[in-house]
């Protein structure tokens, strides 16, 4: 009863509108790939016709005979030498025209940019430059694509393993570009002789991740009055809303910045240098060591193309470097087109209320040790840490409320202030701990005895996060 009669009226009227169905959805899958044909067709016409036009002996018959894929279409076979027509330059860049204008495109495509290191943040800053209509490229990076390097660069493939990385990129760049000027530098940035590197650029992208020569190259661009944008640690990040762009003065609690910022101080450079940077401190950061084999072959320094160069792994998670280079790339071209980044969003209001948390931290240190003046061994940028990354804005009292005024106080009278030894409390929780963990009689009662034993563990818990945090500062001062 169930099955189909094909003799049927009915059975065959179904049969009818299934075939026609199938011819149906057959005629549209054959006009589709027809259009695209024409359409991938007439776009090969176009290019080859301009470059005929300019005096080239290419032919266009065969070319147009050729049923190979568009990536493989004979593109890549056009002598570098012949002109590119305006109208295909202006056609790839058109959503970049509309954003500008026709004055802002123009300064675009007459700008030079340097891009200094080019691993996973500054190829990726090349590629969208590039892309956005950067006419006059310098690529200066003295390492070679590994294996490692395929989590995050942006245009290296298994192919280009082993050779150098400006290569790679500059490959790449000719690829996506035909009218791109590459200088691809295979050497590494040193103040010494590093000026060579950048004369005549407008821009400068610091994509380095060794800190002295990082310093070295944003100490010459200042002293030299070169436009500078440099790129922070994106290792061992992974929070994307983290990421931020501010002076290098008004950068807060990222590790790298701050040595950075430290040591640019100490060369009487305090700001005025664009950053890209994230807030994030890693939780659980672990360098990979070097293999044991590699230490019983001699000094280590020695296995390194320098031997100012780390020889510990830092985890990076592929997607933040290209954010970190994408935050590059856009400030640069927006300030070379005139519509600059005016006011970059910081940590909304998050710097005063570090300060003021920081000045009651005083005063109330102060008051504890019977009035005299003392200093501190924290800063705003610890006071940030342990608000916003230990203590994630709330509480360390069960069931960790979001305090209406925060303050941070020491945990335990016993012990020095220290960042460990720091917690987050309401103001009036913070009048009881002061009250109830040491008497007016200067007897000093366990925190814990007040506050029960959950808190106790709690705050032995973030104090364990503090020494891996610390142990991170270490490791990017390095």
């Amino acid at each position: 009863m169930n099955s189909l009669d094909l003799r049927s009226h009915k059975s065959q009227l179904i049969l009818a509108a299934l075939s026609a169905s199938f011819v149906t959805a057959a005629a549209i899958s054959a006009y589709t790939t027809y259009t695209r044909s024409i359409r991938r067709r007439d776009l090969n016409e176009d290019v080859l016709r301009s470059i005929q036009s300019k005096g080239s002996s290419f032919n266009l018959q065969n070319h147009l005979e050729s049923d190979r894929r568009p990536s493989e279409i004979q593109l890549h076979s056009i002598k570098e030498e012949y002109d590119y027509d305006e109208s295909l330059i202006r056609e790839q860049l058109a959503r970049n025209y509309a954003f500008f204008g026709d004055k802002g495109m123009e300064k675009v495509r007459k700008g030079s940019v340097a891009v200094v290191g080019c691993g996973g943040v500054g190829s990726w800053a090349a590629v969208m430059l590039v892309r956005s209509g950067i006419s006059k490229i310098r690529l200066v990076d003295f390492d070679q694509v590994t294996l490692s390097s395929l989590n995050r660069h942006a245009t290296a493939s298994l192919e280009d393993v082993g050779t150098p990385k400006v290569k790679c990129v500059e490959n790449a760049l000719k690829a996506i570009s035909r009218w791109v000027e590459v200088e691809a530098c295979n050497d590494i940035w040193r103040k010494e002789d590093g000026g060579a590197f950048l004369e005549g650029v407008d821009w400068v992208i610091d994509a380095i991740d060794n800190i002295q020569t990082k310093v070295d190259l944003l100490k010459y661009c200042h002293d030299n009055e070169i436009k500078v944008f440099s790129s922070m640690g994106a290792g061992a990040k992974t929070d994307p809303t983290r990421i931020q762009i501010a002076d290098i003065s008004s950068t807060i609690y990222d590790p790298l910045a701050r040595s950075v910022r430290r040591r640019l101080r100490l060369l009487g450079v305090s700001s005025g240098i664009p950053v890209v940077y994230s807030t994030e401190v890693p939780s659980d950061v672990k360098l990979l060591p070097l293999a044991q084999e590699e230490f019983e072959k001699g000094k280590i320094n020695e296995l390194g193309a320098y031997d100012d160069f780390r020889v510990r792994i830092l985890p990076v998670l592929g997607p933040l470097p290209a954010i970190f280079g994408l935050n590059a790339a856009t400030w640069v071209i927006s300030e070379l087109a005139g519509r600059p980044i005016e006011n970059p969003l910081p940590v909304k209001g998050r710097r005063k209320l570090y300060e003021r948390m920081w000045r009651d931290l005083v005063n109330r240190e102060n008051k504890i040790i019977g009035g005299a003046t003392i200093r501190i061994p924290l800063d705003e940028d610890d006071v940030g840490f342990i608000f916003e990354d230990l203590y994630r804005g709330r509480s360390v009292i069960p069931p960790h409320p979001v305090p209406t005024k925060p303050v941070l106080v020491r945990w335990d009278f016993a012990k020095p202030l220290t960042l460990d030894n720091c917690v987050v409390l309401d103001e009036k929780e913070a009048a009881k701990h002061l009250r109830e963990c040491k008497t007016q009689e200067g007897v000093i009662i366990p925190p814990g005895d007040v506050w029960g034993q959950e808190t106790g563990e709690i705050v032995n818990k973030k104090a364990a996060e503090v020494r891996k945090y610390l142990e991170w500062i270490e490791t990017r001062q390095d």
